[in-house]
């Protein structure tokens, strides 16, 4: 395992982030004074529980601020950003956990049982202390230099149950009835994958989808919660967090994943995930 630390001339930001190198696991321990994340979201399931300070966001539609105490329940691709709420500034705790681990998890757990499907969270807030607590076990037994597989196996399991009994409001189906996009918006979101680096146009957008650009704008942002070049760009941070997982040098990542030049790249990884791609590949590449 891996763990690193920032600390710059960003107040008295610092974080730790260690990520598996076998699985779809990851986990980092921050404090934030000035650091503002910029809308943004993740593949994997991600949930976080506030130890001091108080964290506000912005997630499906409303203002929500996290306490000390409270987990934060985001369901994968669920676009939210983050500040601190005060000049105090906020320390938390977060895990990202892929879905493909938590239905392995919860198919195991529920074997015979004929349950299937994924949990879904509708409250990005969750105040629970038993889940919580759940939670800050994983995430101790992933950051800790001492922890056995086996241990943070077992903390791995527990948390996943907490989460699916304790926290999930609805199961399967996998996405949200009331986001289903439009056939507008997934044109748009096929041509964004199809063409990830290429420097797509409006006028481009809006040919493939046989509308106004106004309306592939509209339609786009109400699907998927954010605009398409935000979502273009999304889509490039997630290729170069994977060319970086891979170990491919952060210029080249940044070359392929679409990005102007390295220090491009690391100004909008910064802002989406809280430290440096360079950090990101010094936390990657060994067994969870």
């Amino acid at each position: 395992m891996r763990t690193t630390g920032e600390n710059g001339d960003v107040g008295r930001d610092w974080t730790r982030y260690w990520r598996a190198g076998d699985r779809p696991l990851e986990a980092m321990h921050a404090h934030f004074e000035r650091h503002v994340y910029h809308r943004h979201s993740h593949e994997s399931y991600s949930f976080g529980v506030t130890e001091a300070g108080h964290q506000g966001f912005r997630c499906r539609g409303g203002s929500h601020t996290s306490v000390p105490g409270m987990v934060l329940a985001f369901n994968p691709d669920d676009p939210h950003d983050g500040h601190p709420a005060d000049t105090a500034g906020f320390t938390y705790r977060i895990v990202h956990i892929g879905p493909d681990l938590v239905r392995a998890v919860l198919t195991d757990a529920n074997a015979g049982r004929g349950r299937t499907g994924l949990p879904l969270f509708a409250d990005p807030l969750v105040n629970d202390p038993v889940l919580a607590a759940a939670l800050r076990r994983l995430h101790a037994a992933l950051l800790s230099d001492g922890a056995t597989s086996l241990r943070r196996d077992e903390a791995l399991t527990g948390a996943i149950l907490a989460m699916s009994r304790r926290g999930a409001t609805r199961a399967a189906p996998w996405t949200d009835p009331e986001r289903s996009p439009t056939p507008t918006a997934a044109r748009v979101r096929t041509l964004l994958h199809e063409r990830l680096t290429d420097d797509i146009t409006a006028a481009d957008l809006a040919t493939a989808a046989g509308t106004s650009r106004f309306a592939v704008y509209r339609t786009f942002h109400a699907a998927y919660g954010m605009s398409p070049s935000d979502y273009q760009r999304q889509l490039r941070l997630r290729e170069a967090r994977r060319l970086i997982a891979q170990g491919t040098p952060l210029a080249q990542a940044a070359t392929e994943a679409g990005f102007a030049d390295q220090s491009h790249l690391t100004r909008w990884f910064t802002r989406h995930y809280g430290i440096t791609p360079a950090t990101y590949g010094r936390a990657t590449g060994e067994p969870g």
